[in-house]
């Protein structure tokens, strides 16, 4: 077993950093186990598996939402969103500042994606929070953490790809996550609210005029389509009414109506946004195929059910194990994406996840919040290479601003392990339903 970990770990470090895409490298570490230390035909398994990996009804909801996200990027819904925000958060200590987690949060609702939300609201937010004369290290740190919320808050590709990857409930997980998700978007407000008390010199005064409260609502009309559309989607599954894999559907063809209703689809647009969405899904297809492969090859090469059961005669308490795989998450999170990560580790994790009794569903909403933080830990920070290239800031620069929003998603993680109802609430009322 010691023989095969190290011949697996130095083929892993081997591919990845010659550069083979992630998906081959799975199913490069699969054929190796299979073929070096177990007496299976790899070809006839290796085929069947693959095969089985790709043609779940469950994964036809993963190309809907990224198709969806893809149309709402180029749409000018987050113009609208800012527009009906703002007039809100002037009398709220940090202003305009909390326009980015509040926003993000939104869009992070419609898109799915953690670096979409970014490109999206950081187009917009970031020259003018800088024209007003808002702190630069804040305005990025704030994009930086809050764009993460879109791996957490439904509908969530990385979600998608954990409930398929563990043959779990994404209706379930998509409800988890969304208590998580609004207790981000608290702690990251409150930051920024400590913070705009501790320096309230570094926070301008409002140029705008004052705004009566009549005034407010007309101006958050804007608003009322990207509310629509959340609730359209993410009520449907609560209520039922839908199933996730429907519920994206719906989520398409509502995106659809709101780009058109503010010009923004177009033949161009249109064709954009589904080659977009064609090549994320491929791409993560490939990966889960890769995945499903590894899987069934450390099953049958018995590593995971050895490496449990060997952290099992340590007798770590289930605290002491997720101190121990955040750790490893986050070292892991440096060198490979969010997606990757879940993948790669699920079929050695899950045993003495399952052997220390902690329930999957919240599991998958932990890990996630891990995942987040490596989205903005360098060298393979997804968000920090997004706003890097809008920015041309150095990265190790953009990493410092985005700290203390890594902190509070440590926080984040603590506070979901003593207090686990935060996640499990909503996915057991969604069962009593």
């Amino acid at each position: 077993m010691l023989l095969m970990m190290l011949v697996l770990l130095v083929a892993l470090f081997v591919m990845l950093g010659s550069g083979v895409w992630v998906s081959f490298t799975l199913l490069g570490l699969g054929w190796l186990g299979i073929s070096q230390f177990t007496s299976i035909p790899v070809g006839d398994m290796m085929a069947s598996d693959v095969w089985s990996a790709s043609y779940s009804w469950e994964l036809t909801a993963l190309p809907m939402f990224i198709w969806m996200g893809e149309i709402l990027f180029r749409s000018r819904l987050a113009e609208d969103m800012f527009t009906g925000l703002a007039p809100w958060m002037q009398k709220v200590p940090g202003r305009l500042l909390h326009t980015n987690v509040v926003g993000c949060g939104l869009f992070a609702a419609v898109s799915g994606s953690s670096a979409a939300t970014c490109a999206t609201m950081g187009k917009m937010t970031i020259p003018e929070l800088t024209r007003r004369g808002y702190d630069e290290r804040l305005v990025l740190g704030t994009l930086a953490g809050s764009a993460t919320l879109g791996l957490l808050i439904p509908p969530s590709i990385i979600l998608i790809v954990f409930a398929v990857a563990t043959d779990q409930s994404i209706a379930r997980l998509f409800m988890a996550g969304v208590f998580p998700g609004l207790m981000l978007i608290a702690l990251f407000a409150g930051y920024l609210v400590f913070w705009a008390w501790r320096y309230p010199d570094r926070v301008p005064q409002s140029d705008e005029p004052h705004l009566s409260f009549g005034e407010k609502l007309k101006r958050s009309r804007k608003l009322i389509p990207m509310v629509g559309l959340i609730v359209g989607v993410i009520g449907s599954i609560y209520a039922g009414l839908a199933s996730p894999t429907e519920a994206a559907a719906i989520g398409v063809v509502l995106s659809l109506v709101l780009a058109r209703a503010n010009g923004a689809l177009n033949r161009a647009t249109f064709m954009e946004a589904a080659l977009g969405a064609v090549k994320t899904s491929c791409m993560i297809a490939f990966i889960l195929a890769g995945a499903s492969f590894l899987t069934a090859a450390m099953g049958f090469t018995k590593l995971p059910s050895e490496l449990a059961a060997w952290i099992a005669t340590m007798e770590l308490s289930p605290f002491m194990l997720l101190a121990v795989l955040t750790l490893f998450f986050i070292v892991l999170g440096c060198f490979l994406d969010g997606i990757s990560v879940v993948v790669l580790t699920t079929s050695i994790m899950l045993p003495m996840v399952e052997a220390a009794g902690i329930d999957l569903i919240w599991f998958g909403i932990y890990l996630v919040i891990v995942v987040e933080m490596s989205q903005i830990t360098p060298p393979v920070g997804f968000n920090l290479f997004v706003l890097q290239g809008m920015t041309r800031k150095n990265i190790l620069k953009i990493a410092g601003a985005a700290l203390p929003f890594f902190f509070l998603m440590l926080l984040g993680v603590v506070l979901i392990s003593i207090f686990p109802q935060i996640v499990t609430y909503l996915p057991e009322a969604m069962s009593n339903r």
